[in-house]
């Protein structure tokens, strides 16, 4: 039997990369999934259908988690489908780039919107459903960038270092039922996000030369966290920070 069977999850974000690898992950251990995702319908409908494949239920929905009513209709398609919400991975994120001194207010605004308040909607809508029952799992992604800045990204940097700060707070005020709240920090993954650096040999070397393991990790490398804090292995841990980064931070 699967570590999370019976378990309803809801994963934004979840038509690739880190997301998908997740949801599949999730299924592969006897969850239904939610996959969230906000434009490209066919990569999410190929993560159903992989799902399916698995003999699990799962249901993609198109919405921006920045969006109150999006928010609430996505934890909604996890109660009409499955009659509730035990999981809630928020994973959705953007990137727009730029220097302080030229980025415009809409490029903060949608990078800090989806990644911080879109967590934020998605714990609101959902923990409801958890407090009624006593039990859920939140996980939410932050970066390194959250932890020490990244040049050309104050915005990114910004929303993510308030996640950790969301995560801990959610945790103190949903800890007395039974829902536990805890913040995951991948490193450089083989992802869309890093297809300009994989294909420049020269920024391949920086950034690998930060890393102590020497490499990118690949998204299947990271879901096994979210497995974890998701299972019921992890009861008695909430409100922490883990890095799953082949050493980033170490250096």
């Amino acid at each position: 039997m699967g570590r999370l069977e019976g378990r309803a999850a809801v994963v934004t974000g979840g038509g690739r990369g880190i997301g998908r690898a997740i949801c599949l992950a999730f299924a592969k251990e006897g969850a239904d999934v939610i996959v969230n995702y906000a434009s490209k319908d066919q990569p999410a409908q190929e993560v159903v259908e992989m799902i399916k494949k698995l003999g699990r239920k799962a249901v993609a929905v198109k919405g921006n988690v920045a969006v109150k009513a999006d928010a609430e209709k996505i934890i909604q398609t996890a109660i009409d489908n499955f009659g509730k919400i035990d999981i809630l991975v928020n994973n959705a994120g953007v990137s727009k780039p730029n220097m302080l001194y030229k980025m415009t207010e809409e490029q903060w605004n949608e990078v800090v919107d989806i990644h911080l308040k879109g967590p934020f909607l998605c714990i609101q809508a959902a923990s409801k459903y958890m407090m009624e029952k006593k039990y859920g799992r939140i996980i939410n992604v932050t970066s390194s960038a959250g932890l020490w800045g990244t040049k050309g990204q104050i915005n990114y940097s910004s929303a993510k270092g308030g996640i950790v700060a969301l995560t801990k707070s959610a945790a103190r005020e949903l800890g007395g039922y039974g829902i536990t709240v805890n913040v995951v920090q991948p490193g450089y993954v083989s992802t869309e996000m890093f297809e300009k650096v994989k294909s420049d040999p020269k920024l391949m070397g920086i950034y690998t030369g930060r890393i102590l393991l020497g490499r990118f990790s690949e998204p299947e490398e990271v879901a096994p966290t979210f497995v974890f804090l998701a299972s019921d292995e992890a009861n008695y841990i909430t409100g922490q920070l883990i890095c799953v980064d082949g050493g980033l931070g170490m250096t």
